[in-house]
């Protein structure tokens, strides 16, 4: 006859969550980031300048295309090109789940900025969206999708737009090195996710969603396990002004 201790008891409680957490985490879909997990993770310099861009209606999402120029991130000393910015949005939850969820969090979008290195070599910048105010940067492009609603392949000329207006100035971010989530799903890519989340007005969701026509009702990858992925977070250090 065995007794079942306290210490039993909670180390077989501990055995569940640990094995549910195990579960719950994903690549391109849900991650319970920890903070400091690597060294060497430092603030995402940037810097953006304004340059024509079109619109695209890519059939499963709106894309954004910069044609010229449209600035850079260094990461570990390597500068990656912004080429493109592609929404995954969502009108209801749980219709259109964005690509990463974050604790089991799902957002109602998540907006990727695309970046290329001279080796082609992608990293991809995310931000997060809850439904609130609307949010100034696809404000200024509602009248263009409108132009290209169930079009797919159907691109307009926007003219000059500044892509620091999509990144905002948020610096705490999670990171991780996984793969794109759209074909051929390249693996290597460098995945940084902003931590604050902006909002998006559910008009400008319902525009965003509703203009792609893949008669889908998800534009976004299925979750995608860990795999043993370090994730990490950075986190600026608070200066004592005292």
């Amino acid at each position: 006859m065995s007794t079942t201790t306290e210490a039993d008891r909670l180390a077989v409680e501990k055995a569940i969550a640990e094995k549910k957490a195990a579960e719950d985490i994903a690549v391109a879909a849900s991650f319970w980031p920890t903070r400091g997990a690597r060294r060497g993770v430092q603030l995402l310099n940037h810097s953006y300048a304004p340059v024509n861009v079109s619109i695209v209606n890519r059939g499963h999402a709106i894309m954004v295309r910069f044609e010229g120029d449209a600035g850079s991130v260094s990461i570990d000393g390597t500068a990656y090109h912004l080429r493109q910015l592609p929404w995954h949005a969502l009108v209801e939850k749980g219709d259109a789940p964005t690509e990463h969820n974050v604790n089991g969090r799902q957002y109602d979008m998540e907006l990727h900025m695309v970046h290329q290195n001279t080796h082609n070599k992608a990293t991809v910048m995310s931000v997060f969206f809850s439904r609130g105010a609307h949010d100034p940067f696809p404000h200024k492009l509602e009248a263009y999708l409108d132009m290209i609603a169930k079009q797919p392949e159907r691109g307009e000329e926007v003219g000059v737009v500044d892509a620091r207006g999509a990144r905002g100035g948020a610096s705490m971010y999670y990171r991780y090195v996984g793969s794109l989530t759209t074909p051929p799903c390249s693996q290597g890519v460098i995945s940084a996710i902003g931590k604050v989340v902006r909002t998006v007005s559910r008009h400008q969701l319902e525009l965003l969603r509703e203009a792609v026509h893949d008669e889908m009702d998800k534009n976004a990858r299925p979750r995608q396990e860990l795999n043993n992925r370090d994730i990490s977070m950075f986190q600026p250090i608070q200066q004592n002004r005292n």
